[in-house]
């Protein structure tokens, strides 16, 4: 089982939260949030080896307690104290959380004066215009309210891919330590890469599969069997997510892997080729009549059809059969095409690492360059730089670049676009530098009209260069903001600018459409990682299933060109 920081930072956060809601002390609450920010942010992952509560009390912060806690994550993935607070705390202030904008505080204080059984009260009260009246709130926060409530109900409880990547990996670890399995691999929405997940279906290839299904459902992080059968299980981890498990025979493993991996569309669109060749496609292979032609593997599948091995992250029925068919399939980018990383931010505002460690993670990572992207002064909460202290920045990148010659760091920002359009910092510094991230993190609300010259404007800036995560969203928390994303593509074409597709599980943004939309436009993009530690870095992989997913190759991408070519393409 694989234990990242992150995961144990997301748990710690997660019972600060709680505790907030039960109305625990604030120091405790604090304790929670403060190690949940630390650990988050460590250069090395906790898990990587056995961790003595001595070794971890000597953290800024965490003591023996909560050192206990951590140890108990890395070894069963949750704690115990965490599963307790969930379980006695009413389930409609676990759902009330989930919407966006509404705190600990706020869901309790409405919990309390409202006597709410369900998220659909809230909407009922609110819509009768009983939050408004209630102390510290009010008729604009209740229409928030109301359109927190949308977002949630349109957008179902399901899982980012990266997480569920981890249990992917770790229940098919878990499986292949069975002998006479010969094949495990996951299917579905996770294989074809979509940012989340409803569920995971683990399909496996063994002579005997009782013995696959027992060992499946002994798994510790099962909490719940649906069903289970003597060649299928279904069950509800611990997480929430649930997990089909079916095992399949060897000369059928890739038609069942194509099968289960969808999309249905993709799937229906293909069976439809088959049958026009008077064959039969299913679960179990490719057929004419009751002889077998295909199925142990999906290319054979493919090519039985007429076809070239379609990629898992274009089977959406978005051109791809005609594609294949055409010999026209791109040849979708892959991580190791990838020279460097164009966002990233250090210590000297809300990072975990100092430039001089940066530079030598990057070298590690085989990088030809990292640009290091600060915030600028607006984003305060981040400690956004000044003129002056960027001025100090890039002294200090000089002295690096000049001790490190197997990388280069960029001397860039990541500066905000006001609501007027005008960049954070003035042209006099801004022409220092290499490069610019252009990003907006205020004034989400403004009207698509408004939003969307905001953007324009800024590009006009011949000193704007790279769009940062264009839609400001947070996949299943926040809603991006009102804006017309093919205006903004057309106006980065004819400008020079790039658009980021900015890799962090939860953001992914841009959206596969919009790559592609970029793509077909000419507008080229950068996979970025806006790491602010050292794992963080590795989060480009998230960004490469994105772009993948939105047909992206590596002449469309940014940071696949050498530094001598990339630098050219920053001038305007």
């Amino acid at each position: 089982m694989f234990i990242s920081n992150q995961d144990i930072a997301a748990l710690l956060s997660r019972m600060a939260v709680l505790l907030e809601l039960e109305g625990a002390n604030v120091f405790r609450v604090r304790a929670y949030q403060n190690a949940a920010a630390l650990i988050d942010k460590l250069p090395h992952n906790l898990a990587d080896s056995k961790q003595e509560d001595k070794a971890l009390t000597g953290l800024p912060g965490i003591g023996k307690d909560l050192a206990g806690k951590i140890n108990e994550i890395i070894q069963r993935g949750s704690f115990r104290q965490l599963e307790e607070l969930e379980a006695r705390l009413p389930k409609v202030l676990l759902e009330l959380i989930k919407i966006p904008g509404l705190g600990p505080k706020r869901a309790r204080a409405l919990w309390d004066n409202l006597s709410l059984q369900t998220v659909a009260d809230l909407k009922a009260a609110a819509g009768k215009g009983k939050i408004r009246g209630l102390s510290g709130f009010g008729p604009k926060l209740e229409e928030q309210i109301l359109q927190g409530i949308a977002f949630y109900e349109a957008n179902p409880l399901r899982t980012l891919w990266a997480d569920a990547e981890n249990t992917a990996h770790e229940l098919c670890s878990y499986l292949k330590q069975i002998k006479t399995v010969a094949q495990v691999e996951a299917a579905g929405s996770f294989r074809r890469k979509k940012e989340t997940v409803g569920d995971l279906d683990i399909l496996a290839v063994c002579p005997q599969p009782e013995l696959v299904m027992q060992t499946f459902l002994r798994h510790p992080h099962v909490e719940k069997v649906i069903s289970h059968g003597s060649t299928r299980s279904s069950v509800i981890l611990r997480s929430g997510l649930q997990v089909d498990l079916r095992v399949v025979l060897g000369k059928s493993f890739g038609a069942a892997l194509h099968y289960f991996t969808g999309s249905q569309a993709h799937n229906i669109a293909l069976r439809k080729l088959a049958q026009q060749q008077n064959l039969k496609l299913n679960e179990y292979g490719v057929f004419r009549g009751e002889r077998q032609l295909a199925g142990k593997t999906e290319a054979e599948v493919y090519q039985q059809l007429g076809l070239p091995y379609i990629p898992p992250e274009l089977r959406e029925m978005t051109g791809e059969l005609e594609a294949a068919a055409a010999g026209k399939l791109p040849d979708l980018i892959t991580l190791n095409k990838l020279r460097g990383d164009l966002h990233c931010h250090t210590s000297e505002t809300d990072g975990a690492l100092s430039l001089e460690e940066l530079a030598l993670a990057a070298q590690d990572l085989g990088y030809e360059y990292l640009g290091i992207t600060d915030h600028s002064q607006h984003v305060t909460i981040a400690a956004g730089m000044d003129e002056k202290r960027l001025r100090r920045q890039l002294k200090a990148i000089d002295q690096v670049n000049a001790k490190h010659k197997d990388i280069v760091l960029l001397k860039g920002i990541e500066v905000d676009i006001m609501d007027n359009g005008k960049l954070d910092l003035p042209d006099s510094v801004l022409k220092e530098l290499d490069f610019t991230v252009c990003s907006i993190h205020s004034k989400f609300n403004l009207p698509e009209a408004r939003q969307t010259e905001r953007i324009l404007r800024a590009m006009d800036n011949p000193l704007f260069t790279v769009f940062g995560h264009p839609s400001g969203r947070l996949i299943g928390t926040r809603p991006g903001y009102a804006v017309n994303m093919e205006k903004i593509v057309l106006g980065a074409k004819e400008r020079g600018c790039f658009l980021e597709l900015n890799a962090h599980p939860q953001r992914l943004d841009l959206t596969e459409v919009y790559c592609r939309l970029a793509k077909e436009t000419g507008v080229l993009v950068a996979i970025s990682s806006d790491a602010h530690s050292r794992q963080g870095l590795d989060a480009l992989r998230y960004g490469i299933n994105q772009a993948r997913r939105g047909w992206l190759e590596a002449r469309d991408v940014l940071n696949t060109r050498p530094l001598g070519e990339l630098r050219k393409l920053f001038k305007r």
